[in-house]
């Protein structure tokens, strides 16, 4: 990673890692075309150039950057002071102060610790109001990929959630790229076949008795007739140019996924996510790719079943590959979050809030994945920032007050979370002791 301390505030972050290739994520600022650095804001107030030239880098990537300039493959030191300032800069005072803290406790030296994060106290945190880099024909781009046509495959799963399956269907029937079907893996308990009459749709129905939705996202991507996958659920609601906001992404920037962007129905998107960026995190519920994608990498690993993270740790084999994936604002869809079905009925809800005491928080393939491709290290510092605002309900998930007061309760509790975390640790290990449960998806 560009900074060092940023290890202790992304530490299973994808861009963490180096690709297969040996390159990093990140470009290198002095290659960046003219037309991108004006968009950026040097800043020269670093000690050390090197820490400038990180700074743009990291803007690059966070305000939108796709292009294909040369990147890091190696990450110089900067100085302490450098760090500091630059966590400052992108971060809340209080993250500042975790890392301040966590370095104290891991025996660095604290009197030049303490110096460095004093002297950095000048430089504020800045708010997430750049405007991200432009990209102004996009609008006007005739994408030669819609005007081929290609056969597009759309994948829902579902489980116990015909009255939402029914409306995302209706939002498929208004879709202004036709030339698409539709496999749903259903699981419902009772099933009803009599369901899928009448709609205006091409719709394959792959009936499967076991409750398991890696196993539905596999079959139906063997299935699928098309030379595109487009993932969905049941429980969405989707803009009537949906299927093809996700080709044109694709086609204009060379991509080889386009990863839609969620937020909650009667919402709003965030503002982090309103622009074309470089997709840091994969969601099966809304995305396109090529069918090849999954010859290379591989199909959904089925450690995941009945668990969380199926998706990242997918989305984590892509870009590992050197696949591009991108973010993309204008493929968004609407979560109803139904109170029904789903992964509800198989025994998991949220990642990290159990449903019991006793039960291992977070649940175990979260710590598997975290494993897997970070290690141990990395595994315990996102425990740190994760678990203990978690004893605190899904609903206040983004109250900072209410996530504060967790952290607060959370070392009251510290002997039953130190026994979940434990628990789910053991049970992580022994799924990477089993190993992955990766099929390859090979030419018929």
């Amino acid at each position: 990673m560009l900074f060092k301390l940023l290890k202790y505030l992304q530490p299973t972050h994808y861009f963490q890692r180096y690709r297969a290739d040996g390159q990093s994520v990140f470009p290198i600022a002095s290659e960046l075309p003219k037309e991108v650095l004006n968009q950026l804001q040097p800043d020269l107030g670093y000690e050390s150039d090197l820490g400038t030239q990180y700074d743009l880098s990291w803007q690059a990537i966070q305000y939108g950057y796709l292009g294909d300039v040369s990147t890091y493959t190696t990450f110089e030191p900067v100085p302490l002071l450098d760090e500091y300032r630059f966590l400052r800069k992108h971060f809340h005072v209080a993250w500042v102060f975790y890392v301040l803290l966590l370095r104290l406790f891991g025996l660095h030296p604290p009197l030049k610790e303490i110096a460095a994060w004093k002297a950095s106290k000048g430089n504020k945190h800045i708010t997430f109001d750049q405007k991200p880099i432009r990209y102004p024909d996009y609008d006007a781009y005739d994408s030669s990929l819609i005007q081929v046509s290609p056969l597009v495959s759309v994948v829902i799963p579902t489980l116990n959630r015909y009255t939402y399956l029914h409306d995302v269907l209706k939002d498929f029937e208004a879709q202004t790229y036709t030339h698409f079907e539709i496999l749903v893996v259903d699981q419902s308990e009772p099933f009803r076949p009599e369901f899928y009459q009448g709609f205006d749709l091409t719709i394959r129905v792959i009936r499967q008795e076991e409750k398991a939705l890696w196993l539905a996202r596999n079959q139906s991507v063997k299935a699928a007739h098309g030379t595109y996958i487009a993932l969905s659920e049941d429980d969405v609601r989707i803009p009537k140019d949906w299927i093809e906001q996700h080709l044109k992404c694709m086609d204009y920037f060379k991509a080889d996924i386009s990863a839609g962007v969620f937020y909650p129905e009667g919402g709003h998107m965030p503002k982090e996510r309103s622009f074309f960026t470089l997709a840091s995190q994969f969601a099966t519920g809304n995305a396109l790719l090529h069918k090849d994608v999954f010859k290379l990498v591989g199909l959904f690993d089925r450690q995941f079943e009945k668990q969380r993270m199926g998706d990242g740790e997918f989305g984590m084999r892509c870009y590992l590959a050197g696949l591009k994936s991108v973010s993309n604002p204008l493929a968004f869809c609407l979560d109803v979050k139904a109170g029904v079905g789903g992964l509800r009925d198989m025994g998991s809800w949220d990642a990290f809030r159990p449903k019991h005491w006793l039960a291992p928080r977070p649940i175990p393939s979260v710590i598997y994945y975290f494993k897997r491709y970070f290690g141990n290290q990395a595994t315990i510092y996102s425990l740190l920032r994760t678990v203990p605002f978690s004893v605190m309900p899904y609903q206040f998930k983004k109250s900072k007050s209410m996530m504060v007061l967790g952290g607060l309760i959370s070392l009251l509790l510290l002997p039953l979370i130190l026994f979940q975390v434990t628990r789910s640790w053991y049970l992580a290990r022994l799924k990477l002791k089993e190993g992955p449960k990766i099929e390859r998806l090979i030419d018929e």
